[in-house]
């Protein structure tokens, strides 16, 4: 049995059994009645370059995947590398902006009926080339739009974070098996080679007992407000930079130490007078205590020069990783004794085919997914426990679940 194949099967049979309170109400941008979010139209994101000609649809039994929200992300990094998955392709598009949805569909190829907006979104219910959707919406919306995939027959691979409470991965979780779909989120690191290369040299010893795990993900968010981006957004984004970008310092420490957090203490910092942090933190300091007696520290920040690391001491070596969780360009050392080894196990750009086709993989082979549902609803009641721990200035006890004691 591999790495968390036992805490999987156990979290998918706890998944749902508790539902926590949502941590952040539904306000602010983006609302329909002042009721709650919804998915609406954006205009096209600056410096996205479409493909000259449509990509290939690829293998007889590729997986055909709607894209759900097109924002910069999914048209700068996702969806162009379509292209280098063997066994998924676009096959349809869903998008509040009708002309952004015709310029998008022109160029990846999908057909003028296979462009849906998210008021007909019902209807792809009935399109036999579509076998998944793929949420690219604010994480707000997540929940919300697995459960109408779902209700469709669909497949749902979502990115990360999952939702932004445990009551809404549980949710989640129960749709898919009653629908009896997968159901994945985009941990994209999990298909990178450094990462992997690093959770493999840690399953090793090849820096001995793990006594230390520091990450730091920050970067400084520029002039904003909740109404001009989602990100600063309580409704949409949670906390802020914890659910985002200090994710992956979270994952990591979990990969890495390939351990549950037994203990957990916090603090957040929201700077008054800010417009960037009036609904969410600026910043986010973890301890998380494991019950081998290693420590992870981790950081992340809105407001903090960049950074993108990850480092494990232990009692034989060290192993660093700068920048970590990049989309390129990443970097590895391993130092033990007096020798130092810069590694290089593979080139990063690979990790969105490579999550693309092992999505495609679960649904035509069945196979078990590597980053199910249940990792993402694990992933956000440790979140629901840093706040807890920050909220009351107390070290929180978890379950091997990390369900708060």
């Amino acid at each position: 049995m591999t790495r968390f194949d036992q805490d999987r099967r156990r979290l998918l049979q706890l998944a749902g059994v508790t539902a926590a309170v949502p941590l952040f109400g539904c306000a602010g941008a983006q609302t329909s009645d002042g009721s709650g979010v919804r998915a609406i139209g954006q205009p096209m994101p600056g410096n996205v370059r479409l493909p000259d000609t449509p990509p290939e649809k690829g293998a007889a039994d590729s997986v055909g995947i709607a894209v759900i929200g097109l924002g910069g992300f999914a048209l700068n990094q996702m969806m162009p590398n379509f292209v280098n998955a063997r066994r998924a392709h676009i096959a349809a598009v869903v998008s509040g902006n009708a002309d952004k949805a015709n310029r998008v569909g022109d160029a990846y190829g999908v057909a003028p009926d296979a462009r849906y907006s998210y008021d007909n979104f019902d209807e792809i219910a009935s399109d036999d080339r579509v076998d998944a959707v793929y949420i690219v919406l604010p994480s707000g919306l997540h929940a919300e739009w697995a459960e109408k995939a779902f209700a469709a027959g669909k497949h749902v691979l979502c990115e990360k974070p999952m939702a932004l409470n445990s009551a809404e991965c549980e949710r989640m979780i129960a749709a898919a098996r009653a629908a009896d779909r997968k159901l994945m989120i985009a941990y994209r690191c999990h298909f990178e080679p450094f990462n992997m290369r690093a959770m493999a040299l840690m399953d090793e010893g090849a820096v001995g007992d793990i006594r230390l795990i520091r990450t730091g993900q920050h970067y400084r968010m520029g002039p904003t407000t909740p109404a001009d981006n989602w990100r600063a957004n309580r409704a949409l984004a949670g906390g802020g930079p914890l659910e985002d970008y200090g994710l992956y310092g979270l994952q990591s420490a979990l990969y890495l130490s390939n351990e549950m957090p037994s203990t957990i203490s916090a603090r957040t910092f929201q700077p008054e007078g800010d417009p960037r942090f009036a609904e969410i933190f600026a910043s986010v300091q973890t301890q998380m205590q494991f019950p081998s007696g290693a420590v992870a520290q981790l950081s992340t920040s809105y407001d903090a020069s960049g950074s993108n690391r990850a480092l494990v001491r232990g009692t034989r070596g060290v192993l660093e990783m700068d920048p970590a969780t990049s989309y390129g360009g990443l970097r590895m050392t391993l130092r033990r004794d007096r020798s130092s080894e810069e590694l290089n196990p593979g080139d990063p750009a690979i990790q969105f085919a490579a999550q693309l086709d092992h999505f495609a993989d679960a649904i035509r082979d069945d196979i078990e997914i590597r980053t199910p549902g249940a990792m993402g609803l694990r992933d956000i009641r440790l979140i629901e426990a840093i706040y807890k721990a920050a909220e009351t200035g107390q070290a929180v006890s978890l379950m091997p679940d990390g369900r708060m004691k």
